[in-house]
């Protein structure tokens, strides 16, 4: 599911959300198969989605929601089932070419092995050979089998070199297909799964090399309020924004996540909380200066703010309890007021 969505299933409103959509997939009599449940989750939680909007569309025409229809929804719609698609033609591909390559490789070696035959009856012929005229043939013989095999090493050059070009061409296509699935598609910053596999690395490396590393939760205040009022399309404008911030100084070694809706991550490895401090008041300053304006109509939308938390690693803990740690720093930025940046150490300290 998308970010969003999954978002959503994680918070206050999960069930009520499972619930509406259980009931919604019973009202048109279709099977609560998790790909269905999926399809039908964004239909209720999102009817303003492309995926809403066809699967009202289909409703309205009365069309049967069968399995069929199912997977072509997902194939289309669904990030996950796209991927896999995409992944399993690309290693289609990938078989087709390798079994060209190795009918190519089986061709030029039944020729080598003629062409060592031809050699070897050559050579027990010249031991009992007199006649001049058996002697030109022969040479001639063995100078008609040289360039047969010299032009089927050069066909099995061509080929292999075709071949090595489109397997780099399907490899680097595979490698767009593995960024597309890590990155999040609003803000082009990394999307949940990713942060999530790079902070058990980065901390995994942290304890094995002792090394600083910190993690912040970066939250847009009052959100909801805003996205209420003007809407989704100005509050994507919004988190673009946000992300555009906090994206100029969350380049590698850092690492900058969208982690889900209008919460955004910034992994700090090697560094102190006491820097990412600095760094992080500077995002809040920065998003916070600037009056924004609505696209559509240039209205004004007045500043908005940022709220944060964030803590350092502390040896034993893992991914889980630092992100548990920056999440209730995060917490006592919004409790005292939002657009602050709160570090779990010093709350622990006046603790």
């Amino acid at each position: 599911m998308s970010g969003d969505i999954e978002t959503k299933l994680r918070g206050p409103g999960a069930y009520a959300l499972a619930r509406r959509t259980m009931d919604a997939m019973e009202a048109n009599q279709v099977w609560p198969t998790a790909v269905n449940f999926e399809l039908w989750t964004h239909y209720v939680a999102e009817p303003d989605s492309a995926l809403g909007r066809e699967i009202a569309r289909l409703l309205s025409s009365g069309e049967a929601f069968t399995d069929t229809l199912a997977d072509e929804l997902a194939a289309a719609f669904l990030p996950k089932a796209k991927l896999n698609e995409q992944i399993r033609d690309a290693g289609d591909a990938l078989t087709k070419e390798l079994d060209a390559v190795s009918r190519a490789i089986e061709s030029a070696q039944k020729s080598s092995e003629a062409y060592g035959q031809t050699l070897a009856g050559a050579s027990r012929s010249l031991a009992d050979m007199d006649d001049a005229a058996e002697l030109k043939a022969m040479v001639e013989n063995l100078s008609t089998a040289t360039r047969r095999v010299q032009r089927e090493n050069k066909s099995l050059e061509k080929r292999l070199s075709e071949s090595t070009s489109e397997v780099t061409k399907l490899r680097e296509h595979l490698e767009q297909v593995r960024r597309d699935a890590t990155t999040d598609g609003l803000t082009n910053l990394a999307n949940r799964k990713a942060f999530d596999e790079e902070l058990a690395r980065a901390c995994a490396d942290a304890e094995a090399d002792g090394h600083s590393l910190t993690l912040a939760v970066i939250d847009i205040d009052h959100f909801k309020n805003f996205n209420d009022t003007w809407g989704h399309q100005t509050g994507d404008q919004v988190i673009r924004y946000v992300a555009s911030v906090i994206g100029r100084v969350g380049a590698p070694p850092r690492f900058a996540a969208r982690y889900g809706g209008e919460e955004f991550a910034l992994i700090f490895p090697r560094e102190t909380a006491e820097i990412a401090i600095t760094v992080l008041e500077e995002i809040r300053e920065e998003v916070s200066s600037r009056m924004l304006k609505r696209r559509s109509t240039n209205d004004d939308l007045g500043a908005i703010t940022v709220s944060v938390g964030l803590a350092e690693l502390h040896r034993g803990e893992g991914a889980h309890g630092l992100m548990e740690r920056s999440d209730s720093a995060l917490y006592v930025s919004k409790r005292s007021g939002r657009n602050r940046v709160t570090s779990a150490e010093t709350v622990a300290a006046a603790a």
